[in-house]
């Protein structure tokens, strides 16, 4: 498999839960409002045999001329958006989700950021994302996959066409999902906000942002240990660092 990730950049965020850019090479931590974190915001393409899949979509950003910035990404990278086959989405909140749909100014409407692309999509998350009960979540970005027959629905744990993987974790948000594609003796890990950095992965770390920080925690524990043991490829969309790990 070929593993691309698909940075949108650094940002800061902090109690407000805005991400607000940040440059490397000019800006300071320190001089951001106290308690704030440094993430990286950074969806996937993985490539295997079958399909072109993308995990999460990131911010839904534009480039000046109009180009979607995943679209860019993947661009860059030798692939055409419209050969991209599955979208596998851990949640739905704003910074994961706002690129599955995006507008079209000149023609007032809003279109699936991959239209030959199958979306997978925890049905209760949906549905919480549709039901105004959470700021994390918006409806624009959702509401037209809600609509389309390109959504599939999925719930608890499964698999999709016999190697790819996926599990109900709640923990980061109720009913947050975690991937895992095998192919051959490969398998890829994708485990969202539950792991969402290889920091978190090493240490015993329960973050106030989480539904249930604790129960986030004990996941991540298991899945460390049983990637070491199985040679997981972990992906992690809010490293700074190290986006892509192998044991």
């Amino acid at each position: 498999m070929k593993i691309i990730p698909l940075s949108e950049g650094s940002f800061t965020v902090d109690a407000s839960k805005k991400l607000i850019p940040f440059n490397h090479s000019t800006d300071k931590l320190k001089d951001r409002p106290a308690g704030s974190m440094l993430v990286e915001v950074q969806p996937f393409a993985v490539i295997t045999s079958k399909d072109i899949i993308v995990l999460d979509t990131g911010l839904g950003y534009s480039l000046p001329d109009g180009t979607l910035q995943i679209h860019h990404n993947l661009m860059q990278a030798g692939i055409n958006p419209m050969d991209v086959t599955k979208v596998l989405m851990s949640h739905l909140h704003h910074d994961h989700a706002a690129g599955i749909s995006k507008s079209d100014q000149v023609l007032n409407q809003r279109f699936l950021s991959f239209p030959n692309a199958t979306y997978y999509v925890n049905k209760q998350e949906l549905e919480i994302a549709l039901s105004k009960l959470s700021k994390s979540y918006k409806i624009e970005d959702v509401g037209l996959l809600a609509e389309s027959d390109q959504l599939s629905i999925i719930e608890s744990s499964g698999i999709i066409d016999d190697y790819i993987y996926y599990e109900w974790t709640g923990a980061h948000s109720p009913w947050h999902q975690a991937f895992w594609i095998k192919e051959e003796n490969e398998i890829v890990f994708y485990g969202g906000d539950v792991a969402p950095q290889l920091v978190q992965m090493k240490t015993k770390f329960v973050a106030k942002y989480d539904f249930d920080g604790k129960l986030a925690s004990e996941i991540r524990k298991k899945w460390w240990k049983q990637g070491e043991e199985e040679k997981w490829t972990f992906l992690f969309y809010h490293d700074i660092k190290v986006p892509v790990f192998r044991f």
